[in-house]
């Protein structure tokens, strides 16, 4: 059976690949665990003066051809729905050390470069935004679409999408729009953008000629980059509507928005409206408090709120009738596409029951993620 993650050393440069492709390299517990040994041995490795994270493909066979490079499209939502409805605590554990993983990345005492091809969303995004340098490539599809499956942006999106410009933050987290490299760019998601026949290239120069500090590795990890740039960019599909994404997602509530969007004619609203339909009205408003609520906190706490929120997503109504597994099964599981939300419209959510979200099941002492810490 082939590693879930590989590992290689190369003049200094730590490679991870993420190795699980016919799963578009989701995220597992047993991955998670594998993640966090390697980063955690590299830290102090004297031999490893920076990470750089990539995908794998899918290998040709059977007269298949290979597919395609995918960064990471984010957690095991099968693993989620099994666990929820079947009672299994290891649930728990995923969230706990998935984000205990990210805040590593956050944190890292060396640089870590994320190379990010084809799809980045959820738990992959979770993993690059914590990088030093986040690299997209041409094939670049990056979202935070967790309101689809009636969950909301964890792996600290409250905190990354929260710093992003006016109101895009609440607009990405609610509506969950596809990003290609422009706007990954323009909205401060990615740092730099390279092509994808790049990367064998970097790692070859690695080979070669062995860095002499972490300083210096992330310094020509960067003239690489810029070397070997996108002749021409697509256009910027999200920037554009600025002025309308601060009109509509600005307002106080979910319900006040769509009756806003509502009354715009303009065909960007109109889509966005198109996509928010199939959405859990409960985590579309569970999440706009979250990122509101997350640009006055620091990385660590969060992470703490975040974990709280999202054992309340399994806790509050548990099995099959929370919100997330009524979502994963709709999409995943028997795949209809029809969830039964509950409730069904924006205007009969109950702020109470938003509220009750952000309730710590933990008192400070016994949080799982009471250890993080923020950087001084």
């Amino acid at each position: 059976m082939d590693s879930l993650i590989l590992t290689e050393v190369i003049g200094g440069l730590g490679v991870i690949t993420l190795n699980r492709p016919k799963a578009l390299n989701a995220l597992s517990l047993e991955m998670v665990r594998e993640l966090d040994v390697v980063l955690r041995g590299w830290a102090t490795d004297t031999a490893v003066l920076g990470v750089l994270m990539r995908g794998s493909a899918r290998p040709a066979e059977n007269g298949k051809p290979a597919g395609p490079v995918h960064f990471c499209a984010g957690g095991d939502i099968r693993f989620m729905y099994e666990a929820a409805t079947t009672g299994d605590l290891s649930i728990d554990d995923f969230f706990t050390e998935e984000y205990a993983l990210d805040h590593l990345i956050h944190t890292f005492p060396k640089p870590v470069i994320a190379w990010m091809e084809g799809i980045t969303m959820g738990g992959g995004m979770g993993l690059a935004q914590g990088a030093s340098l986040r690299v997209v490539t041409e094939h670049v599809r990056m979202a935070m679409p967790e309101t689809r499956i009636g969950l909301f942006p964890d792996v600290a999106g409250g905190y990354f999408l929260s710093r992003c410009a006016g109101s895009i933050g609440e607009y990405l987290g609610v509506v969950g729009p596809h990003l290609h490299v422009t706007d990954a760019l323009t909205i401060g998601l990615a740092d730099a953008h390279a092509q994808v026949a790049s990367l064998p290239m970097l790692l070859d120069d690695f080979k070669h000629r062995h860095a002499a500090s972490s300083d210096e590795l992330l310094q020509r990890v960067k003239r690489h980059v810029e070397s070997h740039g996108l002749d021409k960019l697509p256009e910027a599909t999200v920037t554009v509507h600025l002025d309308q994404i601060n009109r509509h997602f600005s307002l106080h509530s979910m319900a006040d928005i769509e009756a806003s969007l509502q009354s715009d004619d303009s065909e960007w609203a109109q889509h966005a409206l198109k996509q928010m339909a199939g959405h859990s009205p409960l985590m579309m408003s569970v999440t706009l408090e979250q990122i509101r609520r997350a640009r006055s906190m620091s990385l660590a706490q969060v992470f703490r709120m975040e974990r709280d929120m999202v054992r309340n997503c399994f806790a509050i109504r548990k099995g099959k009738d929370s919100e997330t597994t009524e979502g994963v099964r709709a999409l995943v599981i028997d795949k209809d596409n029809q969830p039964r939300w509950r409730p069904t419209q924006l205007q009969d959510v109950d702020l109470a029951e938003v509220e009750a979200f952000f309730a710590s099941p933990w008192p400070m002492s016994h949080h799982p993620l009471r250890d993080l810490r923020d950087q001084a």
